[in-house]
């Protein structure tokens, strides 16, 4: 499936003059005349595609209005991106980082528009099935081989805090949750006591992507080939397992929660199940399995119930970058309580 385009929400409408005005003078061989549309998929960063006689470009810019401490942070996508551009890891070349906001009333940055295919149900509808098992072979080696990254030779050695990344990250999104609540969630206020409690042993760093699903990755027009990995608003130095289990909320959450496989027949349709995908990941990370998984689940369903609070309070305060963020944000009441789940899990695993 491609990205799905539409005309620039009026919400996110800015100086068009002002802005080429800006790419004539950063961008190298720049030519206008340029036209804009904006991207109708997403919930953070407002996005769009520029159109000039020669090629496309995306820019990414921040919301405009009363935004969360540390939120929707485009430059450290910039950031990571070009660092990551250096090692031959599938990322959109960037192009060039606007931090002043009287240009089009936020920051912004510019990268390359990559032409390829988006899959937004996990169970690739469609498909052969034999290619939908390779589409999960490589978002499988994909972050594997981010996590295999040496960040500080790549200049990311002060990206993040390395170390106690579980405790900070529960700190953070306990507070951005309590900043964007609408309502009481029991199971969120369940997870906010437990999980800092019970934190697991052991510590790794790695750079992580803090939101690496299937939809985050655009794929070779025809082959089953991760040519760009997107969205890297979340990413930071942090625990690696964290990240990766993210990636496995997908074979313990519904459709209707938030784009899950379960219901689904895996075999059927050639997708590994949980235990296949953990048991390839282990063997690209020299890992013979992964303890605590189901608190490492429990986290992510946690974070991801505090994003989804966040985008709830973004569509009550009309800053929201989606038109479907009402029905997003809906889902952080139903994605904390399959959080709660997987803390029971956890505990009668003994952790």
């Amino acid at each position: 499936m491609s990205v799905a385009l539409g005309p620039v929400r009026a919400a996110h409408a800015f100086d068009t003059a002002r802005l080429e005005d800006w790419l004539a003078t950063n961008i190298a061989d720049y030519r206008g005349p340029l036209s804009l549309e904006q991207f109708t998929g997403g919930q953070s960063n407002p996005t769009f595609r520029l159109t000039t006689p020669e090629r496309h470009y995306v820019l990414r810019r921040k919301p405009t209005g009363p935004l969360l401490k540390s939120a929707h942070a485009v430059d450290r996508e910039y950031r990571v991106m070009t660092a990551l551009r250096g090692t031959g890891f599938p990322v959109p070349r960037t192009f060039a980082l606007c931090l002043d906001e009287t240009v089009i009333g936020s920051a912004f940055y510019v990268m390359d528009y990559v032409e390829g295919r988006l899959f937004w149900d996990p169970t690739l509808p469609g498909l052969p099935r034999a290619e939908r098992a390779a589409i999960y072979d490589a978002m499988n080696a994909t972050v594997a081989r981010l996590h295999r990254i040496d960040y500080a030779a790549i200049g990311l050695g002060d990206y993040g805090r390395p170390g106690n990344y579980f405790a900070r990250q529960i700190d953070r999104w306990t507070r951005q949750y309590r900043a964007s609540e609408t309502a009481p969630i029991a199971a969120m206020d369940r997870l906010i006591e437990w999980l800092p409690a019970n934190l697991p042993p052991g510590d790794e760093t790695a750079i992580v992507h803090g939101d690496m699903r299937l939809d985050n990755m655009i794929f070779h027009p025809s082959a089953p080939r991760v040519i760009a990995v997107i969205d890297w608003e979340l990413s930071t130095l942090g625990h690696p397992l964290g990240d990766f289990a993210y990636q496995l909320m997908a074979w313990r959450l519904d459709p209707e929660t938030f784009r899950g496989l379960v219901g689904s027949d895996l075999g059927a349709l050639g997708i590994p199940d949980e235990a296949a995908y953990v048991a390839a990941y282990g063997a690209r990370t020299g890992r013979a399995g992964i303890a605590h998984l189901d608190y490492y689940l429990a986290y992510n369903m946690f974070r991801l119930a505090a994003i989804l609070q966040g985008i709830a309070k973004r569509a009550l305060d009309g800053t929201a970058s989606s038109a479907d963020a009402p029905a997003t944000g809906a889902r952080a009441r139903r994605v904390a309580a399959a959080g709660l789940q997987q803390m029971e899990r956890a505990i009668a695993a003994g952790i």
